[in-house]
């Protein structure tokens, strides 16, 4: 199953978001109602600016989220794993509920907000293999140093893939993939093997299907995180 195809079949997965506030939030329709995700909005005058958003499936009640929290996730910290200032868990806390839901019109840095949280389960965990592609080795060189530290400072097994538009340089432990395959060109992705644990296996997949506007879901089901590790292996090598 081709990374497309992936997003295709979580395509499939039906989910409502339904936000409880005084006054419809616009910006949340746009970047969260896709194909299989639908955003309803029950006016609930008594919280005022305290909305809440709550999350079901086929399956049921998934889980809530209040809006200020879920606001602070529409504009994530980039911060690198190791810098002092990075707390992850709450933002943590938000991808795990909102595992395996599309989301729409994400920009370079929300994906990229996104990454470091998959980022800094490897570094944690450091060790396993760390799949990594922003789409062209361009894009991939300003992230170089981040890679860097990252094969470095663990044991982590790391492979980039991308256009081949810019010569990265030799870095331990980390093995490129130039591809010229449209999947590679247009898809930005994150999968980590989680180490031998698959608590911490992760992965993030997006389109990008306008400029700048990325299309796609993360997650944390260790199933889903094998096929795409078993694609790129059987693919790329």
């Amino acid at each position: 199953m081709s990374l497309h195809e992936k997003i295709a079949a979580v395509e499939r997965e039906q989910k409502t978001l339904t936000v409880y506030t005084a006054e419809p939030n616009s910006d949340l329709a746009e970047r969260f109602e896709t194909k299989n995700v639908a955003v309803q909005y029950k006016r609930l005058r008594s919280v005022g600016k305290n909305g809440f958003l709550v999350i079901r499936d086929r399956r049921g009640f998934r889980g809530a989220i209040g809006l200020t929290a879920f606001e602070e996730f529409l504009t994530p910290p980039v911060h690198v794993p190791w810098n002092p200032e990075f707390d992850s868990s709450n933002f943590r806390d938000l991808l795990a509920l909102l595992d395996r839901t599309l989301f729409s019109s994400f920009d370079r840095r929300q994906m990229l907000g996104t990454s470091r949280e998959i980022e800094d389960r490897a570094w944690r965990v450091g060790q396993g293999e760390l799949h990594v592609g922003f789409q062209s080795f361009s894009v991939f060189r300003a992230q170089l140093p981040v890679y860097r530290r990252l094969a470095e400072d663990t044991n982590l097994t790391i492979h980039i893939y991308g256009e081949e538009d810019w010569q990265p340089p030799e870095v331990q432990n980390v093995t490129y993939h130039a591809e010229t395959m449209d999947e590679i060109g247009t898809v930005w992705f994150l999968v980590y093997d989680g180490g031998g644990d698959d608590v911490q296996k992760c992965a993030l997949l997006a389109e990008e299907r306008d400029p700048n506007q990325f299309y796609g879901f993360w997650t944390y089901d260790p199933v889903t995180v094998d096929e795409l590790l078993v694609h790129l292996r059987r693919t790329y090598g």
